[in-house]
């Protein structure tokens, strides 16, 4: 426990108290009275989950608890449920930080109050867990999005009418209307987020400076000549549309980017590397627990144990950075899972699934590329792979020659097509 001098109002100790955070599922000791619905730790008040704030004071005020970093909880009501359960098991004085009121005055005027936060491993845990259930669900909805072809939406600022894919209609706005809201596969929630800034249009309200207008002629003379055709970055109503701000463990996409950046500059103020030594690798093979601490030695093991070939698929199939990335990931995920990457046939074990790639050669068989080139795949299986560290666009550190063609972005490889359908469409029409 720590002690520290607080003063305590209704409206600034629940903004003063933040440590970052995470999430969680875990065992719950208590049934769950509704997914949406808040309940609190110690009685039996409750809240619904917009209401949170009131739900928020009452443990205040009520309780002289607070919790860290509510924002940042990917699961508020399974969060809460948790905590009820492991205070009717033990004290609260087990697992919170003791603040101490006017420690400097007389004892008749402190109190105490709790703190319950990630400083807790127990509470850390269950916030990284909510996370990464949430994580997945958004992925898991980001990918259904991008294969529902039931999509039908007509355009906020004309009468054109759009059916299949999303982003048929995402680009028109870039394109015909210089109005973008980001890329698709950037995207999740789609078309929520479609009806949240329809709402505001409708309501006469520009979706920029969110100003509010008499009449539609004047909120779109507005937009064109203020060059308001854009959203409002600073609205945190948009954030759950982005898949950025669930990547990163208890950050916003603003915290992520500003940390980014200061390392980019203490990276250009620390220019002396004559003394710098490169730590061993010691990176994972894909099929088996070995470890090496070179690449070469990696690649010659999965080549000689497993007759896996990375650097054979990757000439074969020409490819770049990021589908070399994606695919080890597939293929970490599919052994993870124990499933057989070229046939998908799922096993009982891995053992039983490296004695089917052995069996049937499936080591060196992929499936369609369209299977594992995928967004998804872009984030690791394990969060330390050592391997995915090591890949290149070219052979340039094995050959210690450098190629005269340029490398291109997998994205803009296809210039035809993205002069067609990519928002950047009008800066390329008269190239």
């Amino acid at each position: 426990h720590f002690c520290c001098t607080v003063n305590v109002s209704d409206g600034t100790i629940l903004e003063a108290l933040c440590f970052p955070e995470q999430q969680a599922d875990g065992g719950l000791g208590v049934q769950s009275p509704g997914p949406e619905l808040l309940v609190c730790l110690f009685c039996s008040e409750s809240a619904p989950l917009p209401q949170k704030d009131s739900l928020l004071k009452h443990l205040l005020l009520e309780h002289k608890l607070v919790i860290a970093d509510v924002r940042l909880i990917a699961n508020l009501p399974k969060y809460m449920l948790y905590w009820k359960g492991r205070f009717l098991e033990q004290p609260v004085a087990d697992f919170c930080s003791v603040i101490k009121t006017n420690s400097a005055g007389p004892a008749d005027k402190q109190e105490e109050y709790f703190l319950l936060c990630d400083v807790l491993p127990e509470d850390r845990t269950l916030r990284e867990k909510l996370q990464q259930k949430r994580l997945e669900e958004v992925l898991e909805q980001q990918q259904k999005e991008r294969n529902d072809c039931s999509f039908h939406r007509v355009c906020m600022f004309c009468s054109e009418e759009f059916s299949g894919n999303r982003s048929s209609l995402l680009n028109h706005m870039a394109r015909e209307h210089s109005f973008s809201i980001g890329l698709p596969d950037n995207i999740v929630f789609c078309s929520e987020f479609l009806d949240t800034l329809q709402n505001k249009l409708d309501n006469l309200q520009c979706l920029y400076c969110e100003k509010e207008f008499r009449d539609k002629t004047t909120l779109k003379d507005h937009m064109r000549k203020k060059a308001h055709r854009r959203i409002n970055a600073n609205n945190h109503q948009y954030d759950r549309f982005y898949v950025i701000n669930y990547l990163e463990l208890g950050k916003t996409w603003e915290e992520v980017q500003s940390e980014d950046d200061r390392e980019l500059v203490e990276d250009d103020e620390e220019d002396d590397w004559s003394d710098w030594q490169a730590n061993p690798v010691s990176a994972v093979c894909l099929f088996c627990d070995h470890q090496s601490e070179t690449m070469d030695e990696l690649y010659s093991h999965m080549k000689d144990a497993h007759t896996f070939d990375l650097h054979q698929l990757k000439t074969e199939l020409d490819l770049r950075f990021y589908q070399q990335v994606k695919l080890v990931n597939f293929i970490r995920r599919q052994i993870h899972q124990s499933r057989c990457y070229g046939c998908q046939q799922r096993f009982d074990s891995k053992a039983d699934l490296m004695q089917h790639l052995d069996r049937e050669a499936h080591v060196m068989k992929l499936p369609d590329t369209s299977t594992w080139d995928q967004p998804q795949y872009y984030f690791p299986t394990y969060e330390n792979d050592a391997l995915l560290c090591t890949l290149s666009e070219s052979d340039e550190d094995e050959s210690g020659e450098q190629t005269d063609f340029p490398v291109i972005a997998e994205d803009i490889s296809d210039l035809r097509a993205l002069k067609q359908s990519s928002v950047l469409n009008h800066l390329l029409k008269h190239s």
